[in-house]
């Protein structure tokens, strides 16, 4: 008969003790980055959803004002964050801007996205001369500054909803172009993309098919951290007098009108500021998540 083999009475197996799996997996479901890219994803979505539904959230007029109920202080009855100069209510104003910043911040990265991931694919994919006179074409852009190119567009297109927006996608293509042309010409010498090539794929498939998806990524998440930054350029443009005119409602402007007020009336600068700051951050910290999670190098 075998005897059982003998033991001090301990688990001396390789079973992990009880929570230490659930304790190394935990950092890789649930970091500090995803924690932080969801709570910024939820607030721009709230914020989304606030400007959507602005005229469910308040019952004034933001360009019909009161002079009798001018410069109100935040939570005066009927008046959660005051009135402005002219009486306006401020929390309408707040609402209503949000729309014009986030319809501006949005449709400009739209379109400054597709014609710079389309122009970085066919720069790189095509080669030659395109690639030459494209990569000449976007250096002599990135040469100059931001802020300066964009208010030298924006003084040509006018001071209009349409015009900011060209100005902002005008200034901004040549970022994805680089970006998506760089990931273009490492994909392009890839092993299955050879394959296609070799097996009589024509290059509009290849492009669409195979390098397409791998270089969306990464500018998905840059698409994200622009965001931020062109609501920061709409509100600078309208501060100086190049964007949204009033009393057309945007937070750039009402920082603008507020600017003289500051003194006695405080709230007029600093609520818009605190908006397109958080907003700003937002997408900043919204974007840096999506760069871990969309660009493999980042890993």
């Amino acid at each position: 008969m075998s005897k059982r083999p003998e033991t001090d009475g301990s688990d001396h197996t390789d079973r992990p003790k009880r929570g230490q799996s659930g304790r190394r997996l935990l950092p890789i479901r649930l970091n500090a980055g995803a924690v932080w890219g969801l709570a910024a994803a939820l607030f721009l979505v709230l914020e989304i959803f606030v400007a959507v539904g602005a005229p469910l959230l308040t019952s004034y007029n933001p360009l019909t004002g009161d002079l009798e109920r001018r410069l109100l202080a935040p939570g005066s009855v009927g008046h959660v964050l005051g009135t402005d100069q002219l009486g306006r209510d401020l929390l309408a104003r707040m609402l209503y801007g949000a729309r014009i910043s986030l319809v501006v911040g949005v449709v400009a990265v739209v379109v400054a996205g597709g014609v710079g991931v389309l122009a970085g694919l066919f720069m790189a994919f095509r080669g030659g001369w395109l690639d030459s006179v494209g990569s000449r074409i976007v250096d002599v852009q990135l040469s100059f500054p931001f802020m300066a190119l964009a208010l030298s567009i924006a003084a040509l297109l006018g001071a209009s909803l349409t015009g900011i927006v060209a100005t902002l996608a005008i200034s901004s293509w040549v970022l994805y172009a680089r970006l998506v042309r760089g990931e273009t010409l490492m994909m392009k010498h890839q092993e299955f993309v050879e394959a296609a090539r070799t097996l009589g794929a024509p290059s509009w498939r290849i492009l669409l098919r195979h390098v397409l998806p791998n270089v969306l990524g990464p500018a998905i998440a840059l698409a994200s951290l622009e965001a931020g930054r062109l609501i920061v350029a709409e509100a600078s443009l309208s501060f100086l007098g190049y964007g949204i005119q009033s009393p057309i409602p945007a937070w750039g402007n009402m920082l603008a009108e507020g600017k003289n007020y500051m003194a006695r009336a405080w709230w007029l600068t600093v609520l818009p500021g605190v908006a397109i700051s958080l907003t700003c951050l937002s997408t900043t910290v919204l974007g840096d998540w999506l760069t871990e999670i969309l660009d493999p190098r980042q890993r």
